[in-house]
């Protein structure tokens, strides 16, 4: 395996993200703390959590919790998940297990980078870029002709990160269903599911869709709850299912066994807080619309389909790296600029940057950006 490169989200937010006073391109939903965490939680939980011993669990994960996240599924049982330290293990090993040199892999494009920087330091990697001219749509006649014999793995991430885009479900199945054809494993990235602006547009889980597929889900993401460190993947092929969790053996080996209890709790009380946040997101949303409704010149914007990141244009001639930094350095309001989605696979647009819509209370961060906008004219 050959070196893989610095993670650039990584170091950028080791340099900004707990120095920056308004912290505006966040990629969580706003957390909550513990007290209020198990107080969703019956007496038979917090119980549980109290009398916890400290010791070594299982490396597939809490059997409890498994059975939990599996009851999220409509096809998979507990002996169906193997859970994680976050979703990047996750990743990182399903890479790792499914890739080797001689094979191919098909990424979409823009992503999380180490869906394609993992991939790459394995084998060849085909990129298939969502159109973004046409809402960020993804090409199924594209993804198709990037297919070789050698391909094992077809790597999509709906709701988008950082797009926001939502695919139509058809779509979704039509391309589970291309991979069953052709004996590829789709991996699909489902952090941001359950967030969608219109719950009717929220896709099947990819194990669901297919014996042959990944899902990998996390705490993080839409339920808010980065600090648990739980992420999972749900696949009813347990032969690969096995070979992943001994895989595990070499990273993490077990999670934690706080985590997994408050992970049980927290999918247990799911529907209760993806409620809050979708509430949260919906509230949030009024004050992003006005804010770039105010700068025309300046911005293209358009809010996500689902998730609680989007990806907005800007229009300004200094371009978005400049304008990301000097935001920063002098407004102190934190942004992501284009250069940290850039794609080696794929041309990827310049002038773009991330926002996140799914933290508490951003005026006080907009009007940070309003007052640093208009001073600079």
């Amino acid at each position: 395996m050959t070196r893989l490169p610095d993670f650039r989200l990584e170091t950028y937010f080791s340099r900004w993200e707990f120095t920056a006073r308004h912290h505006l391109t966040a990629s969580d939903v706003q957390t909550m703390t513990l007290g209020e965490l198990l107080a969703l939680g019956d007496d038979e939980d917090r119980a549980a959590f109290e009398r916890l011993p400290l010791g070594y669990t299982e490396t597939f994960g809490d059997p409890a919790l498994r059975e939990v996240i599996a009851g999220t599924y409509e096809r998979a049982d507990a002996a169906d998940v193997l859970c994680f330290a976050g979703a990047e293990e996750a990743l990182y090993l399903a890479m790792n297990v499914l890739l080797g040199p001689g094979d191919h892999a098909v990424v979409v494009t823009p992503n999380y980078q180490a869906a394609e920087t993992v991939p790459l330091a394995l084998c060849d990697v085909t990129g298939v870029a969502l159109d973004a001219d046409r809402d960020w749509a993804l090409d199924l006649d594209r993804v198709k002709a990037a297919l070789r014999p050698s391909t094992r793995v077809v790597s999509v991430n709906f709701p988008n990160n950082p797009t926001g885009k939502v695919i139509g479900s058809d779509d979704f199945a039509a391309l589970a269903a291309l991979c069953d054809e052709r004996g590829i494993h789709l991996f699909s990235d489902e952090v941001y599911r359950g967030l969608e602006r219109d719950p009717a547009r929220t896709l099947p889980q990819a194990a669901d869709l297919s014996e042959r597929a990944l899902s990998l889900n996390v705490t993080s993401k839409s339920l808010g709850l980065p600090g648990l460190r739980i992420g999972w993947i749900t696949c009813r092929d347990r032969a690969l299912l096995g070979r992943l969790e001994r895989a595990k053996h070499y990273t993490t080996i077990c999670n934690a066994a706080p985590s997994e209890v408050l992970a049980r709790i927290a999918l247990k009380a799911r529907d209760a807080i993806l409620d809050r946040n979708r509430a949260l997101i919906a509230r949030n949303l009024p004050a992003f619309d006005a804010f770039f409704a105010a700068f025309p010149d300046d911005f293209d914007w358009r809010a996500p389909d689902g998730g609680c990141v989007a990806y907005p244009r800007y229009l300004g001639p200094d371009g978005v790296e400049e304008f990301c930094t000097r935001l920063v350095e002098e407004a102190g309001v934190l942004l992501l600029p284009a250069s940290i989605y850039r794609s080696d696979l794929t041309p990827a647009p310049t002038d773009r940057f991330r926002i996140g819509i799914g933290r508490r209370d951003p005026e006080e961060g907009l009007a940070a950006f309003t007052r640093w906008l208009r001073e600079r004219r």
